[in-house]
């Protein structure tokens, strides 16, 4: 009999936990779910600020791992940043507001690549995670960037001119209802980056609480990276 997709749903997967060392010497730890049949792509979660309580176990995250390998073939890499904790355990250091996390963010990638010899990659930041991707997330065997609730507190003039360069998609849901950047104001700010797809959500709100608001996420992300999976399944 099928069941409905609910938020503690778990689909099969083969989760692996892992630690990842800096180049300032501090370990991280993570989480990787691969597909147990074949990978359409991987995707590496830079997650929201650890200040106000970010980690990989951030909903939206923790659901991507539970179900998206299974349901749409992607493997998902998550981690904490320094300082950062989650039932998997905490990453040595401390939060530094953007700043060493850049060391973060390269181990991150330098795992994916080194480690795990991933072909595919994209990126998904989330909130403080959207300044991580477009501020460090520039290795060239990137793919595409998809940015969740982009705050842009942080990211510079200078940091938009190099993706506008670059030339690669970028992908960005902007919540009607967001505390930090709305749609008419993501318009302006994003005007001059004409490879960016600015994805407005009518009632959605910067953390995407809800099922409904969870299903819309997931589908834009499998809609980049699997398209052919969509829709995604409501039942099991």
């Amino acid at each position: 009999m099928p069941e409905l997709i609910r938020p503690s749903t778990v689909l099969p997967a083969n989760r692996t936990p892992f630690t990842i060392k800096t180049g300032d010497g501090l370990n991280l730890i993570g989480e990787v779910a691969t597909p147990i049949g074949e990978i359409t792509g991987s995707l590496l979660m830079l997650h929201p600020n650890p200040s106000g309580g970010g980690m990989m176990d951030s909903h939206i995250y923790k659901k991507a791992a539970n179900r998206l390998p299974a349901m749409a073939g992607i493997q998902i890499i998550r981690f904490n940043t320094r300082g950062s904790e989650s039932v998997a355990g905490k990453s040595e250091g401390e939060y530094d507001h953007g700043k060493s996390e850049e060391q973060d963010v390269l181990a991150a990638l330098d795992y994916c690549f080194e480690t795990l010899k991933i072909k595919d990659l994209y990126v998904i930041g989330w909130s403080f995670g959207t300044e991580l991707a477009l501020q460090y997330a520039r290795d060239k065997r990137i793919k595409e960037l998809i940015l969740l609730s982009p705050p842009m507190l942080s990211t510079t003039d200078e940091d938009l001119d190099f993706w506008i360069k670059d030339g690669r998609a970028i992908t960005a849901l902007i919540p009607e209802l967001d505390d930090y950047l709305k749609p008419d104001a993501a318009k302006l700010k994003f005007s001059r980056v004409k490879n960016l797809k600015q994805i407005d959500v009518a009632g959605a709100k910067h953390l995407w609480v809800g099922e409904p608001m969870v299903n819309l996420v997931l589908s834009e992300i499998v809609k980049v990276i699997a398209p052919s999976r969509l829709p995604l399944p409501e039942q099991i």
